[in-house]
């Protein structure tokens, strides 16, 4: 029980009557710049990750085997 295409295209014209074109797309850039900048986040955290693991040092809020050994 899947929706088809027709149902979708109710779906839709019933949004765009409710919303208007110019909130939707005002949406659909929010929702693009937010997924961009999730993106550079995740990426930007693997690098800081690797480049403390080759200087040996943690990152912040990074619990060390120092700390696990004192809880």
């Amino acid at each position: 029980m899947g929706l088809s295409i027709p149902h979708l295209l109710v779906v839709l014209v019933i949004v765009v009557l409710v919303f208007g074109t110019k909130r939707l797309k005002n949406v659909g850039a929010d929702l693009g710049e937010a997924i961009r900048g999730f993106r550079s986040a995740v990426k930007e955290g693997g690098e800081d990750k690797s480049i403390a693991r080759k200087e040996e040092e943690p990152l912040e809020g990074e619990v060390t085997s120092k700390e696990k050994d004192q809880v």
